[in-house]
């Protein structure tokens, strides 16, 4: 059985008044794969996220899922089949860790919220029985966007969305979130949007990368594709201020 989750996105754009954040948009996201939507600030990313989740509708275009228009789906019941992350966790401080992982699977009004919401916990590296009963303020940072992340997964969603989920953690707890990340993603096989303005996190990370820019895609392809044939001077700007934190393997 093949998992839900294939996006098309075809001729997009959207615009907030007089200024367009993004122009004639076409991706197309297959089940199960990540790619990393890397641009600077007003490149479009966050109004992409936004259309995924039906928090904003596009001027003009469709977005589809499986088959499915976005805009044919009840907004609430699409945000519930939708894991999102965002930069600051968006964790509810007067909830425990259970809860804060419980909300989605309670809300879709799943009989087993709570052991969804340890396996969760599980996934992403926190053992329940040390974490679930904190709150979050007693948390570290890395351990909020475990949780964050483990909320997002735990009620077994069609899409997973990140928004700059790793941006304000230092250095280290940063990488070893990417790699909980990382094998919770490949271990669950969810189609994953993970916006970005690292393109080194994106190298990391992603199996596709698309470079967005004033809201127009400069580039779509594999993050080796990217790195050896950038397809414009803009691209290859990011890349060479990215170079000294590459992998290995992509340096040459």
């Amino acid at each position: 059985m093949i998992r839900p989750g294939a996006l098309d996105i075809r001729d997009v754009s959207k615009s907030y008044g007089e200024t367009p954040a993004l122009i004639a948009l076409s991706l197309q996201i297959a089940a199960g794969e990540c790619l990393a939507v890397v641009g600077e600030s007003g490149s479009g990313k966050t109004t992409l996220l936004r259309l995924l989740n039906r928090l904003a509708e596009p001027d003009r275009g469709a977005v589809w899922l499986d088959g499915r228009a976005l805009r044919e789906l009840d907004p609430n019941e699409l945000r519930r089949r939708i894991g999102y992350v965002p930069q600051d966790g968006g964790l509810l401080p007067h909830w425990r860790v259970q809860r804060n992982v419980e909300l989605v699977p309670r809300l879709r009004r799943l009989a087993d919220a709570e052991p969804r919401a340890h396996t969760a916990l599980e996934l992403v590296g926190l053992d329940p029985s040390a974490f679930a009963g904190r709150w979050p303020h007693e948390l570290s940072g890395g351990q909020r966007q475990r949780v964050a992340l483990a909320r997002a997964l735990a009620a077994d969603p069609w899409l997973l969305l990140l928004d700059e989920a790793f941006n304000a953690l230092d250095a280290i707890t940063r990488a070893d979130l990417q790699d909980a990340f990382d094998r919770a993603r490949r271990k669950t096989a969810i189609t994953t949007v993970l916006v970005t303005h690292d393109l080194s996190e994106a190298l990391r990370l992603a199996d596709r990368i698309a470079v967005l820019r004033a809201g127009r895609l400069e580039q779509l392809g594999s993050p080796a594709a990217v790195v050896n044939r950038p397809a414009t001077q803009y691209v290859e700007m990011l890349i060479q201020r990215a170079r000294s934190s590459w992998p290995q393997e992509l340096r040459t």
